[in-house]
């Protein structure tokens, strides 16, 4: 665990790059259109028709799980005149995916698979119009879409991490929780939040006294996935109002293992935290340059899900007490940035993830 850290002499970004909805345009073609996006759980798609609605870059997509139990990705447009092929944000399928308006019908996989009438169309073929597919993912238990026509392959964007969480076996954990936050900030200012603890004194005490803020360390220090370990108290055991576990530890953690929570950025917009009895995964869906919506699930192993006096209530009440403390001082910041007194201010040693953030998100939008 690296302990000593330095910030490099970086300064925070410039105050166009909050408050421009032209940046914010570039960050949707040279980011979002471009990288891996967290778009939810396989849990929330558990069985054959299973589907839910993600939004990426201002493209709305249909996530659903086919018949041999693979997860695939189509943007929720018909092929005959583009309108949406689902409201619902979830639910389950048929047989098909059908149009609404003029009832074409698409397999699960994509293929068309009827177009009333349309064989009186000479030269119409059903093989030439099956829906529009994204790249998809599957990591610990949480699925992935890249929108590139030609993505990054997935094992290479993730190989600082793949392998390196298995002692929690998140691919088996199942939501016990969801929140939904809208804040009004750009959705830099959550990630930048979330890469320091500088803050927690003053912002978060309950939090802090769980794990002191100089009780922290990073191992993945440069690139698109970023964070790492912070020890808890010696009176304390997991990250609940009352710093006791609320659920049994995971029974692949062991030693110093027991004692730490791991935070981690996966650029450009999940959080992976991993305390020793539940997992938390916060998703920021970016809705214009100072809006954002952040999606948050608590996850826990479903055995312990299923015990009679199970109680996640701890849990969920600590970070939604802490979330709305981070995303309220977002705010107060998107405001402060959009000044015309705002100038770049110079950022503590202790704030070096957020330098690391931003030089990978100058390197993304093709800046130095």
């Amino acid at each position: 665990m690296t302990t000593t850290r330095t910030s490099g002499g970086a300064t925070t970004l410039p105050r166009h790059s909050y408050t421009s909805p032209e940046i914010f345009e570039r960050e949707r073609q040279s980011i979002f259109r471009s990288r891996w996006i967290c778009v939810g759980l396989a849990a929330d798609i558990p069985e054959p028709g299973n589907y839910m609605l993600a939004e990426v870059a201002g493209d709305n997509l249909i996530v659903v799980r086919d018949r041999t139990g693979a997860i695939r990705a189509f943007h929720n447009v018909c092929r005959h005149r583009g309108t949406r092929l689902c409201e619902n944000s979830s639910g389950m399928f048929g047989k098909h995916i059908v149009c609404p308006y003029h009832a074409w019908a698409y397999d699960l996989d994509g293929r068309l698979a009827a177009a009333p009438i349309m064989d009186e169309v000479e030269g119409f073929e059903r093989a030439d119009y099956p829906l529009h597919a994204a790249a998809s993912a599957l990591w610990e238990g949480l699925i992935f879409i890249n929108l590139s026509p030609e993505p990054e392959p997935f094992e290479s964007a993730f190989a600082p991490v793949i392998g390196k969480f298995t002692a929690w076996g998140l691919d088996r954990l199942a939501p016990a929780h969801r929140t939904e936050y809208e804040v009004a900030a750009n959705w830099k200012l959550m990630v930048q939040n979330y890469s320091e603890c500088y803050h927690c004194p003053s912002l978060h005490p309950a939090l802090n006294k769980l794990t002191p803020f100089r009780n922290s360390g990073n191992d993945l220090t440069e690139g698109a996935i970023l964070g790492g370990p912070m020890l808890l108290s010696s009176a304390s055991e997991s990250m609940t109002m009352d710093g006791r576990l609320c659920a049994s530890t995971f029974g692949h953690l062991h030693g110093e293992q027991r004692k730490l929570v791991h935070y981690y950025v996966f650029f450009p917009s999940m959080f992976l935290s991993l305390m020793p009895d539940y997992a938390m995964v916060h998703r920021v869906i970016p809705r214009d340059f100072r809006r954002s919506t952040i999606v948050c699930q608590w996850l826990f192993d479903p055995e312990t899900m299923r015990r009679p006096d199970f109680d996640a209530t701890r849990a969920v009440e600590f970070w939604d007490m802490t979330n709305r403390q981070d995303w309220h001082i977002c705010e107060q910041s998107q405001l402060g940035i959009e000044s015309s007194a705002y100038t770049p201010g110079p950022y503590a040693n202790l704030e070096s993830m957020i330098a690391a953030v931003d030089r990978e998100y100058l390197r993304a939008l093709g800046r130095p």
